[in-house]
């Protein structure tokens, strides 16, 4: 199985960083292979409702990172959201990448294959009630299985290394996959 791991933290080596790469590598024992990319590395402009994409190919017109990202994402078999909690949503990057996903829709390429979200918040796995309700309706929506999450309290860098059961946690999810 082939997991595209999408970072929307705008630091590497992040809380949400440590986390992914705790779900990786839970995946490794299963043979999984992978790759990780670090949203704030590609340029991604919103959606401007064109709605060109719900038309001939079902395609985005708009020509920035999002044409790398989307054959990554045709070609996984699980999609890991990884984002910390911003003010009970995803960062701005991710949510850009969420609103470009309308394409999506139309061409049914997302149909079937599995999505994770892992997010770390300030206050704790209890602040992510919102953001993990919003990606658990985009994912019917695109009619992807949700197949788990992973949320921590951690908000200074390298501070959910220190949470032990939440790398437990997403290492077991990583190896369940």
């Amino acid at each position: 199985m082939k997991i595209l791991a999408l970072i929307g933290s705008p630091r590497k080596g992040s809380n949400t960083d440590t986390l992914v790469d705790q779900t990786l590598k839970g995946s490794e024992v299963s043979g999984h292979t992978y790759e990780k990319i670090y949203l704030y590395n590609y340029d991604i402009a919103p959606c401007i409702d064109c709605r060109k994409c719900k038309q001939g190919d079902y395609v985005c017109v708009i020509n920035d990172g999002m044409q790398e990202i989307y054959p990554k994402m045709d070609g996984a078999d699980v999609i890991i959201f990884g984002t910390p909690n911003y003010w009970y949503g995803p960062t701005a990057k991710m949510k850009l990448l969420i609103d470009r996903m309308r394409p999506y829709v139309a061409n049914g390429k997302l149909k079937g294959k599995k999505a994770v979200v892992i997010t770390p918040a300030a206050e704790g796995p209890h602040a992510c009630g919102p953001l993990m309700e919003m990606f658990r309706m985009c994912f019917k929506y695109l009619e992807m299985e949700f197949a788990g999450k992973i949320s921590a309290a951690a908000y200074e860098r390298g501070e959910v290394k220190n949470d032990q059961k939440a790398l437990r946690n997403a290492y077991g999810l990583g190896a369940a996959l």
